[in-house]
């Protein structure tokens, strides 16, 4: 019986070497990962993350390999057609800006169904160390090998490094393994960066796939032109987000060395694996493109990481963008030839000359009225569109400077421009904006791309409009009735559940658009009727509209654009709605919509680019030699991305809109990328101003082009840099600085006008102002901002260091300029109490992303 006893525990122990010699381990404190070597090859058996003091099972764990192959170049035709919600074939061929990324969004490579996929799993594996495992498979096609090692400084990241040695000649496209895959249950949210976020899958391809509504459910494969995080996610149930994020490098660079090389495709990311699997992936190179064309004895190498996390999708995603795209660490090299308070003050100058600005007046309907040439498309347009872009920056421009120009001879004009553009007569469009545009020619407000008015259109440019020029003048009746008009229809037009519809055809009236919904901050003109009428009704409605807007918008991920030409690709308007709800939860003190609007604000970080990373390499633009970080895509955002927006093509904008936005939510949150992201827009980007009227472009394909076909731009421009700067200046003063801000302007982003009331510094009431020539600093990477007491006994300078480095100026202060008293005794530096002599030059000096204020008495 002992003998018997003993012949059993020895087999059992050879049994178990046996098993433990078909498995292999790599471990530290926050993952593990077993394979097992079973007769089709080498498994992933086991992946476990430790999550509250216990190991945890991460979803389906897998391991197969993917390699594309095919001998002929895939088409470049459309290789499927799509049908929206209504039924109705897509794309509608009057956006013909979209047809032909659309048509490259749908070849056999992008839908990844070109090519012959092999499936497999490594035939052979060798533990190199602790840390370290090499796998390896050969086949009549290639040979492969795949190193994967575990991170040493990020316990949640595996480095996996791919070969392949190609033994045929043809296209060849290697993907990322999937060492898991998530059941479609089990996921509770996916985002690829730039493209799409949601958490269920979404069944018609145009809502997902075109407007980023949901998760598609084919594996499609997407360009990093619009990825602006290389690093898709998914995150489970079980609140543990996993991406897969390839090797600093391995993209495009969309200006390599002497020109635009940003519609080049070397990289492909994917939420599924060619299985339609839930699982992040990788494919490199691109299957057709120059990159995958190989002979026989050709190699592909590439390295990408996995990263797994506890906690939301936005973890992982600052992860990637810092930690190892470094955008943090490059915000370094960020240095201005120009400060941005001397391009408002240049592009003062630019909007002051006729000739420069393209201001034109014309006759309507008894009114003359006045706006700036557009000479971009609008439908119906013979070069003959006229408009007014931000009243708000308009106003405050006016009256902190004083300019009898603007004030007698284009405000007067841009109200009237606005009086026009309002239907008074009675009938189903009383109180609407007729147009952002007005057709000199055929005499007509015109929306920008057909016949039709948008509930959203009367919030902009109505109710956000007169909104703005009421703060500056609160007396202006006529103005007030125009407004309770606007909101009247804004209240009639609202829906039962609070939303809107999208569009209205102007002739039948009949709701236009019906296969997307409003799924934008049209809430915000009943929140403006409020905050000037006082009357109750309306704040009641943009809280229903706003609850409405957050069950399905903020907490789904869907959102619409307002560029009509995009047919309402996702855009700048999403940054909008998060400074929308936390105007509101200002109003309220509801604290649902001061985290809908964090939400929010989160999830427009994926419309700021992060890649490729800036360096000091030396490029040539435009016969100019500009370092790349001086025209680097990172820290610019888009004016819409996804499958069918403009930054497929102009890579992303100038008008960075949001950054005050991002500086007042990294106050709110401490949550250093809104800062990190609001400075890197801002700082540094001289390589797009126009060096004679400091105007910079718009897209960030034409460099240095100034405003182009575009004038009224500056006046966003001058809007966006002052709410940034005096964003900062509250931050920095820790509220010490406080100015109230107005309404956001229309359309492009959630920059709010000031001036309109004192400000608070430091305990005493001032008044913005803006007088060029007061202030002169010899170092651009200063900015200084004035302020006048409002017992006219005082002068108020802000001086901020846009960089993070200490540093030093000289500040020459003119006050004759200002009109002070010729006793000026004395400038306080209020921290120092420094006795200095007037109208002296003075050294100032400023720890890094430092401030400092003078008062002059």
């Amino acid at each position: 019986m002992k003998k018997n006893c003993l012949i059993i525990v020895c087999c059992q122990l050879l049994f178990a070497v046996a098993i433990k010699a078909q498995t292999i381990t790599l471990a530290n404190k926050q993952l593990r990962m077993e394979w097992l070597q079973t007769k089709d090859g080498w498994k992933i058996n086991n992946l476990q993350f430790f999550i509250n003091q216990k190991w945890q099972q991460v979803a389906r764990p897998s391991g197969e390999y993917t390699l594309l192959y095919t001998t002929e170049q895939p088409s470049d035709s459309a290789a499927m057609q799509f049908k929206m919600v209504t039924g109705k074939a897509w794309p509608d061929t009057v956006y013909h800006y979209q047809l032909k990324i659309w048509q490259q969004a749908s070849t056999a490579v992008a839908l990844n169904t070109a090519g012959q996929a092999f499936h497999f799993y490594p035939a052979s594996a060798r533990q190199i160390s602790a840390n370290e495992v090499v796998f390896t498979y050969s086949s009549p096609l290639a040979n492969m090998t795949a190193t994967w090692k575990l991170d040493e400084q990020y316990a949640g990241d595996v480095q996996v490094k791919m070969q392949l040695e190609c033994k045929k000649n043809g296209y060849y496209s290697l993907s990322s393994p999937s060492a898991i895959t998530v059941d479609k249950q089990d996921m509770a949210w996916a985002v690829m960066p730039g493209y799409f976020q949601g958490k269920e899958m979404q069944k018609n391809m145009v809502l997902s796939y075109a407007y980023g509504q949901g998760v598609p459910e084919m594996p499609v494969l997407y360009r990093e032109r619009c990825a602006s995080s290389f690093c898709p996610i998914i995150t489970t149930k079980e609140n543990i987000s996993f991406a897969v994020i390839p090797d600093p490098g391995l993209g495009r660079d969309p200006w390599a060395n002497d020109h635009i090389t940003h519609q080049t495709w070397q990289l492909a990311l994917s939420h599924q694996n060619r299985r339609s699997s839930l699982s992040p992936t990788v494919y490199y190179p691109v299957l057709g493109e120059p990159g995958s064309l190989k002979k026989q004895g050709d190699h592909i190498n590439y390295g990408f990481r996995y990263s797994f996390n506890q906690g939301e999708w936005y973890e992982v995603l600052t992860h990637a963008v810092n930690d190892i795209y470094d955008f943090k660490r490059t915000l370094a090299l960020r240095k201005n030839t120009q400060s941005l308070t001397s391009r408002v003050e240049e592009m003062h100058h630019y909007l002051c000359d006729r000739t420069t600005s393209l201001w034109n007046t014309e006759e309507y309907n008894g009114l003359k009225i006045g706006g700036q040439s557009y000479l971009g498309g609008v439908v119906g347009s013979n070069r003959d569109a006229i408009k007014n872009a931000d009243y708000g920056a308009m106003w405050m421009l006016a009256n902190t400077s004083g300019d009898k120009y603007l004030q007698d001879s284009v405000l007067p004009l841009a109200l009237n421009f606005k009086l026009a553009q309002q239907q008074t007569t009675p009938g189903f469009f009383q109180g609407a904006a007729m147009g952002q545009y007005y057709l000199s020619k055929s005499k007509t407000f015109r929306e920008e791309w057909g016949d039709f008015v948008e509930p959203v259109s009367l919030t902009y440019y109505v109710m956000l409009d007169i909104g703005n020029i009421l703060l500056f003048e609160p007396g202006n009746d006529t103005l007030k009735k125009r407004l309770a008009l606007g909101a009247s229809l804004l209240l009639n037009w609202q829906k039962p559940d609070g939303s809107w519809e999208v569009a209205y055809d102007r002739h039948t009236q009949q709701p236009l658009f019906t296969d997307i919904k409003d799924l934008r901050p049209t809430f915000y003109g009943l929140m403006v009727a409020y905050r000037i009428l006082k009357d109750e009704k309306y704040l009641t409605a943009a809280k229903r509209g706003a609850d409405w807007f957050i069950q399905n918008a903020v907490n789904k991920g869907h959102f619409i654009g307002v560029c009509g030409d995009a047919r309402y690709a996702p855009d700048f308007a999403t940054a909008q709605s998060a400074q929308a709800l936390l105007d509101l939860y200002d109003l309220t003190h509801d604290k649902k919509y001061q985290e809908a609007a964090i939400s929010t604000a989160r999830m427009y970080l994926t419309s700021i680019y992060t890649q490729p990373v800036p360096s000091e390499k030396i490029k040539l633009v435009n016969g100019i030699e500009r370092k790349d970080w001086q025209i680097s895509q990172a820290g610019l955002s888009f004016e819409h991305g996804g499958i069918i927006g403009s930054a497929n093509g102009a890579g992303p904008i100038m008008l960075c809109s949001h950054a005050g936005m991002f500086v007042r939510m990294f106050q709110l949150t401490g949550d250093s990328l809104f800062i990190e992201m609001a400075r890197a827009a801002a700082i540094g980007r001289d390589a797009f101003v126009d060096q004679k009227t400091s105007v910079a472009s718009y897209y960030w394909s034409t460099m240095n082009k100034g405003a182009g076909p575009y004038p009224h731009h500056a006046w966003w421009q001058i809007g966006w840099i002052t709410d940034y700067l005096l964003s900062e200046a509250q931050l920095r003063s820790g509220n010490k600085i406080t100015f109230a801000r107005g309404f956001i302007t229309p359309k492009v982003g959630p920059h709010e006008s000031y001036g309109f009331t004192p400000g608070r510094i430091y305990g005493k009431e001032a008044n913005l102002i803006h007088q060029q020539g007061v202030i002169k600093c010899n170092n651009p990477n200063i900015e200084y901002m004035l302020a006048r007491g409002t017992d006219a006994k005082s002068l108020f300078v802000i001086l901020l260091n846009d960089t993070g480095e200490p540093l030093k100026g000289q500040v020459k202060l003119n006050l004759d300029k200002v009109k002070m008293p010729a006793n000026v005794q004395a400038i306080t530096e209020l921290t120092a109490n420094k006795q200095l002599e007037p109208d002296a030059e003075l050294d100032v000096a400023l720890d890094g992303y430092g401030i400092k204020v003078w008062m002059i008495h």
